[in-house]
């Protein structure tokens, strides 16, 4: 079961991205509310992906991005700011635009973990 770790400052939000990724057979590890808190998940866990909340309670998640990339973990970002919160160097990563729904979460985290189908689940 591939472990996606959530990285989201909103318990909502992270509570439903939690149980899409259950719908989609990952196993949601965090979430993860703060750049401390994800990065020292990153250094314990093996990961397959990550979904990063870009604005973490006035700081950027990008830390945890690097991290994640130094370790060839594939990560999507989420932002209610548009692609423009997003630093030049991640321009690239998949990026879910708030609010999203469950097709797009399914969507990227096929992409990130490089498969051509998952399971379709509840929308929730």
């Amino acid at each position: 079961m591939p472990r996606i770790l959530v990285v989201e400052d909103e318990p909502l939000i992270a509570m439903l991205v939690s149980d899409w990724l259950s719908d989609l057979g990952c196993e949601p590890v965090g979430p993860a509310a703060s750049v401390t808190a994800a990065l020292a998940l990153v250094d314990k866990m093996d990961l397959d992906g990550a979904i990063l909340d870009v604005s973490l309670d006035g700081r950027d998640s990008f830390a945890v991005a690097d991290a994640l990339q130094a370790r060839q973990v594939p990560f999507a970002f989420a932002t209610g700011h548009g692609i423009g919160s997003i630093i030049e160097r991640f321009r690239d990563a998949p990026t879910l635009t708030k609010p999203y729904d469950f097709e797009r979460v399914r969507e990227v985290v096929a992409r990130m973990l490089d498969r051509n189908v998952v399971p379709s689940g509840p929308a929730g």
